[in-house]
């Protein structure tokens, strides 16, 4: 389960309003048939008009400056193991969602309980995913890529008559480094913009900024786990728990489908991989063969560029190659966000 959270885009290119995203998560309804299209839906209610969506979340912004965030995105991004077991269940996204909701209220720190009745937010269910930049397939394609833009081009000039060249030669070179290319999807090449394969169903949340009275700032954006503040003369509580809500996520995932979690799918185990791969590699050693087998399985299989090295069977087989690897892949990748 990858979980993020971002802000609302604050310049001069992007609207206050939160129409321009609401917009993006309509994308996947265009030219469907009415009972085949994905509605906003919250707490309480399962179809939410777009209109409706915006004028709530940009209504709700009592007290807020100008360049502080209206509102905020979250994604929830369920793995293709996870979503090939909910294929076997009876759990709803949607029952799934709102159980996640619960948990992200109980994650701020404040004087008082913050419960989900709280919160002002709409939820999308998407089922399509497009390649973006930052994808381990689009990196890796990239030198190829480069070279058949430039012949393509020169091919272009050579049709023109800018250029001298034999058009057959450079068709044939296109046609060899596409064949080198590391990742293809029936023949062509994997581009930017191209539609991913396979299982892709996630969720988008849009979450205001103030609670549901638009009378509190309830801000995930915080670098406070828990802390308290004197303001105007009072002590007032502040944070947000991101460890608990990214972990609740999936103990909630658990509980509910009965999905049995391998050591590489859990968040802090995840955590621990960023800050420090060496006792990653040393924890996972612990953990029975099988499950140490399926867990490089499920790093590569996340798009994370560890090679295929035997799985370590000692601490002085930590494989300094793998981490070495792993630590240069994590730093491609950590700060990649699904966004529009």
């Amino acid at each position: 389960m990858y979980v993020t959270i971002t802000s609302q885009r604050m310049s001069d290119t992007y609207s206050n309003s939160v129409s321009d995203f609401v917009d993006y998560l309509e994308k996947e309804n265009e030219d469907k048939a009415p009972q085949a299209k994905e509605h906003f839906f919250n707490q309480e209610h399962d179809k939410v008009h777009r209109k409706e969506v915006i004028k709530d979340i940009d209504s709700n912004t009592a007290k807020l400056r100008k360049t502080e965030p209206r509102f905020y995105s979250i994604t929830i991004n369920p793995s293709k193991r996870e979503l090939q077991h909910l294929q076997k269940g009876t759990m709803s996204l949607k029952e799934y969602t709102r159980e996640v909701m619960k948990s992200y209220a109980q994650s701020f720190h404040r004087d008082r309980e913050i419960t989900v009745n709280d919160l002002k937010y709409y939820a999308k269910i998407e089922h399509h995913r497009s390649y973006k930049g930052f994808d381990l397939e689009i990196r890796e394609n990239a030198p190829y890529s480069r070279k058949i833009a430039r012949l393509n081009n020169n091919i272009r000039k050579v049709e023109r008559g800018e250029l001298k060249g034999n058009i057959r030669d450079m068709k044939t070179r296109i046609k060899q480094l596409t064949e080198a290319a590391p990742h293809k999807i029936d023949g062509k090449l994997i581009a930017q913009g191209m539609p991913k394969p396979g299982l892709q169903t996630h969720i988008h949340l849009i979450v205001s900024r103030k609670d549901d009275t638009n009378t509190y700032s309830l801000s995930p954006g915080g670098k406070y786990k828990a802390s308290q503040v004197e303001l105007n003369g009072k002590t007032v509580k502040r944070g947000f728990d991101r460890d608990h809500f990214f972990s609740s996520t999936e103990k909630t995932f658990d509980r509910m489908t009965g999905y049995r979690r391998n050591f590489a799918e859990h968040y802090q185990a995840r955590k621990l991989m960023v800050n420090d791969p060496k006792k990653y590699f040393e924890l996972l050693l612990k953990a029975p063969k099988k499950e140490r087998k399926k867990a490089l399985s499920i790093l590569r299989e996340s798009g994370i560029g560890i090679p295929k090295l035997a799985i370590p069977t000692t601490k002085t087989q930590l494989a300094l190659k793998t981490i070495k690897a792993l630590r240069k892949a994590i730093n491609v990748t950590k700060d990649a966000e699904h966004g529009y």
